[in-house]
């Protein structure tokens, strides 16, 4: 009978899990171990034969001062990205919460810019920055405006704009489920006991809510942290590299520059990094979760 049991729920796994488990064994796992794997080659991406080379790779990324350059870009980049899509996304979804007309509307209106990929929306945004923003800079002062994506400072501002404008609508939804679940009753109690709404919200709604910032924090950070899409179609990494960031990089010593060894060994250095930053960040959020 136990026997019985236990394939009934054997069969039950392989039906409902095992397709996912097989994607994402052949899409993640396999990659991840191959890629280990290459590390330790000196493989060109064509050749058949890859011959080992231990630590040389690793050897190279640390040696490669303009792979650390955009790492640091990718740090700056992702720093106050992810601030102002946190910012933004929760007056969202505050504005979106607090019974306006129409708020359904908006919440799809906002939401919409995370369902277009990052390759046309970068081309998007290039168009706008290098075409209308500059035509309409010109009828204003007259003579030729400069587009922001010509200059250093303006490549990396327009970066973080069209990234904020990507995820902001993703996280707002998650900061809508925060608010919906704080229940009304609390709510009305900290009102009538003489709570002005930006106590209530500070001392009452907040702290219940810190399990979505733990998330839009954790994912915010991932996704800012490995971007290649956006960056690829909206700056290409110009102004004289000013804007390439880790993943580009990565991207370009392994295609390239056909080092696919030392390319996976900078990729993993970075997944490395991204890991521990995102650790980190929901280690400290769940334990201020649980004393709060």
């Amino acid at each position: 009978m136990n026997r019985d049991k236990m394939s009934y729920k054997t069969c039950q796994f392989i039906m409902f899990a095992g397709p996912a488990l097989l994607l994402f064994t052949g899409t993640v796992i396999v990659p991840l171990f191959y890629g280990l794997y290459l590390t330790f080659t000196s493989w060109d991406g064509i050749s058949l034969s890859k011959p080992f080379v231990g630590l040389a790779n690793y050897s190279a990324a640390f040696a490669d001062t303009s792979y650390w350059q955009s790492l640091g870009k990718t740090f700056i980049y992702s720093f106050f990205s992810v601030i102002f899509i946190n910012i933004v996304a929760f007056l969202l979804a505050y504005a979106v919460t607090s019974g306006i007309k129409g708020q359904n509307f908006f919440r799809a209106g906002f939401f919409i810019p995370n369902l277009i990929g990052g390759i046309v929306l970068g081309y998007v945004w290039q168009f706008v920055f290098n075409r209308a923003f500059t035509a309409l800079g010109a009828s204003i002062k007259g003579g030729t405006v400069p587009s922001l994506l010509s200059t250093e400072s303006g490549a990396m501002f327009c970066l973080i704009l069209v990234s904020v404008w990507q995820y902001a609508g993703y996280m707002m939804l998650i900061y809508v489920a925060g608010f919906m679940s704080v229940p009304e009753a609390l709510k009305e109690a900290a009102l009538i006991d003489g709570c002005t709404p930006g106590q209530a919200l500070r001392k009452v709604i907040l702290p219940l809510m810190r399990s979505s910032f733990v998330q839009c924090l954790f994912l915010s950070v991932t996704r800012c942290f490995v971007v290649y899409d956006v960056n690829l179609s909206l700056t290409n990494g110009e102004p004289y590299g000013s804007s390439e960031l880790a993943a580009m990089h990565v991207y370009q010593t392994a295609f390239k520059h056909q080092q696919f060894g030392t390319g996976q060994a900078e990729a993993l250095i970075l997944f490395i990094i991204c890991a521990i930053v995102g650790v980190t960040q929901v280690y400290v959020g769940k334990k201020g979760e649980v004393e709060a």
